[in-house]
């Protein structure tokens, strides 16, 4: 005879991974607004370019703002695996979340 399934324990499962994902994409978020320096704006203000750029139904405006995006990953790519190019300044908007999890500097 076959063992029956345990729902309850699945479903307690997959509601922990809900979790879980959901913590993460919060996480990855406010990384996102870190590192671009959006966190020098208020929350107001913040809310309300948010919700500006949720309104927006131009197919235009958001494929300009997709590549712009797109390239300011791309340059922080480059950046990071490059080597040092004196701008120290730049340095503490360095990822720290699943890119660097014990926080060094890197092997160079």
């Amino acid at each position: 005879m076959r063992k029956p399934r345990d729902f309850d324990a699945e479903l307690k499962a997959l509601e922990d991974k809900a979790r879980e994902l959901k913590t993460r994409k919060i996480q990855q978020l406010g990384d996102l607004v870190i590192v671009t320096g959006a966190d020098a704006l208020t929350a107001e203000e913040l809310a309300g370019a948010l919700l500006v750029l949720a309104e927006t139904k131009d197919p235009g405006r958001k494929e300009a703002w997709a590549r712009r995006g797109a390239a300011f990953f791309q340059g922080r790519a480059r950046r990071s695996a490059g080597a040092s190019d004196g701008n120290d300044v730049s340095a503490p908007a360095q990822p720290s979340g699943p890119h660097s999890p014990s926080g060094g500097t890197g092997a160079a």
